[in-house]
């Protein structure tokens, strides 16, 4: 399959023109090539990838159901989310057990199963959010290898507070596995900075569950933005986090730091109404895109990849930034970027087409339309 008179964005992240060729979920040769389907007045950009999203349209990861991945991996590839890490919430440890081995057997239908993604139980009760505080739990190196032995290796990332916990040989051991990411955590400059120097190189939905940035303490807010090593994820829904306030981070983040997540949950898709996050009732109303619990404390989100990377460029980021931001940027974050996150020779061919409005018109996953 070949499309010709693509305008697209190519390995390094530059506008081109040309053709594309596809063989066996791949893309094979990219140039100027034969006879093929006309895709011109179209954007075409890499799959969206989503690396910490709980659920969409009903389902959720922390269910342990594979019907219920399976929605979400059939609604997200409609929405141009062609890779996603299924996130469980703050369980019991038979409850997380279930989840991560459901996700790990899951044969997603449409949207790829990236790796799994654990936010927490190994957080701080003061930053709980919307966590469950009964199953918040020191962390345990013990508990982290059965569940990664239960994925099959899969779990590509978790959450953790440094603070909460003896945690340096869990960020030593643990790091060497998988990306160890700090939030939910009231640490201070010096214990934030000590989990990074340890292995930690993410920071979970960043501003969000988290110790500020103070002009006298940076906090875990100013530490991560200051080291150069953290990827730092971002809710873009421009309600988690203010329009003036994201201009400011993607100036700091610059291009390849930024990590725009979803976080949504099984509200997304649905509209307003009362959900089950993790074991808590949460609401989704006054057209909000974000679900609350009953006292107003901001949960997860309802949004998408694609809705936030729109959200983005309206506001003022640069088209390459954000793409980067919804794209290359969070398969790097998990490991993934050799296969997926960019359009380039010999990687997965998950491309979406966009009109000059930035609407989806076709998304295709290992080649294949979606």
């Amino acid at each position: 399959m070949i499309f010709k008179n693509c305008t697209f964005w190519g390995e390094d992240f530059e506008k081109e023109f040309g053709d594309i060729e596809i063989e066996n979920g791949k893309i094979k040769q990219i140039g100027i090539l034969g006879e093929g389907r006309d895709m011109s007045g179209m954007l075409l950009v890499p799959g969206f990838v989503d690396i910490h999203i709980h659920g969409f349209l009903g389902g959720d990861a922390s269910d342990g159901d594979k019907s219920a991945l399976e929605t979400m991996s059939n609604t997200l590839s409609r929405h141009g989310v062609t890779s996603f890490c299924p996130t469980t919430m703050t369980l019991s440890r038979e409850g997380l057990e279930k989840a991560v081995k459901a996700i790990s057997e899951c044969e997603a239908p449409k949207a790829k199963i990236a790796g799994i993604n654990l936010e927490g139980p190994f957080i701080s009760k003061e930053k709980a959010g919307s966590q469950k505080p009964e199953n918040i739990r020191a962390g345990s190196v013990e508990e982290f290898e059965k569940l990664y032995s239960i994925s099959g290796g899969k779990i590509k990332l978790i959450t953790i507070a440094p603070e909460a916990f003896e945690s340096e040989d869990f960020i030593k051991a643990v790091s060497k596995k998988c990306t160890v990411s700090i939030g939910h955590s009231n640490a201070d400059e010096k214990a934030c900075k000590r989990a990074i120097e340890f292995g930690a190189r993410h920071i979970t939905h960043l501003y969000n569950a988290m110790t500020p940035m103070h002009h006298r303490n940076a906090g875990i807010v100013g530490t991560a933005l200051d080291d150069g090593r953290v990827m730092c994820e971002l809710i873009c829904d421009l309600e988690h986090i203010c329009p003036a306030v994201l201009r400011n981070t993607f100036r700091i983040l610059s291009q390849d730091r930024a990590v725009v997540v979803s976080d949504s949950m099984r509200g997304a898709g649905l509209g307003e109404g009362e959900y089950d996050l993790g074991g808590q009732k949460v609401f989704v109303n006054n057209g909000r895109k974000y679900a609350a619990l009953s006292d107003g404390t901001l949960a997860a989100s309802i949004t998408n990849i694609h809705e936030e990377f729109v959200n983005l460029v309206n506001i003022g980021i640069d088209f390459k930034t954000a793409l980067k931001a919804c794209t290359i940027n969070p398969a790097r974050a998990i490991g993934e970027e050799k296969s997926i996150g960019s359009i380039a020779i010999g990687k997965c061919a998950d491309l979406v087409f966009l009109n000059e409005n930035l609407d989806i018109k076709e998304v295709y996953i290992n080649g294949i339309l979606a």
